[in-house]
């Protein structure tokens, strides 16, 4: 079959949005008293449900599940959650049923400076018992491994006039918390042999959906109980456990500009942000 075949697969999936995923990420944020609204699940933390259930047999060698199934058989190894979008229709109440029907809409194969790529987007749409509630669109690039002496991506200063500012240092523990939240195996957020071995990274890898919540986090923190009506983030440059980050931000009519920037300055994550 040709990866293109996998584009219109669909797959529903159920959960239940329990309260104790909620407290660990209260925890691994470092909040006592969070700042999103009270039995509510926050924006982007619909992301601790509908969590892979692979079996240990079905694990393959960097930690993921093996190729096929729902997404497509990508041979390529490195596997990168490239950005997302997202619209909030309607809240979803702590403690209720919700259902999630996830769809390949695209599957891209391209070229670039590295070789090739494949390029993966899947929508998802997230009801409860009341409707809609959420939509989101996921990409995901595949790449070869590195080569040697190969040059880093070039980098992308940082913007400038941060109102909001917060260092991160993203530390084994708060990668492997996120990753326990998250029941994500993947080795290079905390096998440190294997990400320089085998992806030839400097550290372990923060993880996408953790520094998107860490930007969803500081508006939070400046705006608690604001209502957040769409996000869309995008993943600029990879960032490492070895350095510590800054997630900065700023108001906008109608929402926020947010970005996370690495240890010399570069953006490693830019990200647009919509509330009322």
């Amino acid at each position: 079959m040709m990866l293109s075949d996998w584009i219109g697969r669909s797959e529903t999936v159920e959960d239940v949005a329990a309260l104790a995923p909620l407290l660990g990420l209260a925890a691994t944020l470092d909040h006592t008293e969070p700042p999103w609204r009270a039995g509510e699940v926050p924006p982007l933390g619909h992301w601790l449900y509908f969590l892979p259930r692979a079996l240990e047999r079905d694990i393959a060698a960097d930690g993921h599940p093996h190729k096929g199934g729902f997404l497509p058989p990508v041979e390529l190894p490195r596997r990168m959650w490239a950005g997302g979008e997202f619209s909030f229709a309607a809240p979803i109440p702590v403690g209720v049923a919700i259902t999630r029907r996830s769809t390949i809409a695209d599957v891209t194969e391209k070229t670039g400076r590295t070789g090739p790529m494949v390029f993966v987007r899947v929508e998802h749409e997230i009801s409860t018992p009341a409707g809609p509630a959420l939509s989101e669109v996921h990409h995901i690039v595949y790449r070869e491994p590195p080569r040697p002496g190969e040059a880093p991506p070039a980098a992308e200063p940082a913007p400038e006039g941060a109102v909001w500012r917060r260092r991160v240092q993203p530390d084994i523990v708060l990668l492997f918390r996120y990753s326990a939240l998250t029941f994500n195996g993947h080795r290079i957020h905390y096998d440190r042999e294997y990400c320089r071995e085998v992806e030839g990274y400097p550290g372990l890898i923060v993880h996408g959906p953790l520094t998107a919540t860490l930007l969803m986090d500081l508006f939070l923190r400046h705006n608690p109980g604001a209502r957040v009506t769409g996000f869309k983030f995008r993943a600029k440059r990879p960032l490492f456990d070895i350095h510590p980050l800054e997630v900065c931000g700023r108001p906008v009519p109608g929402g926020a500009e947010l970005w996370a920037v690495d240890h010399q300055g570069n953006l490693a994550m830019s990200a647009e942000l919509e509330a009322v």
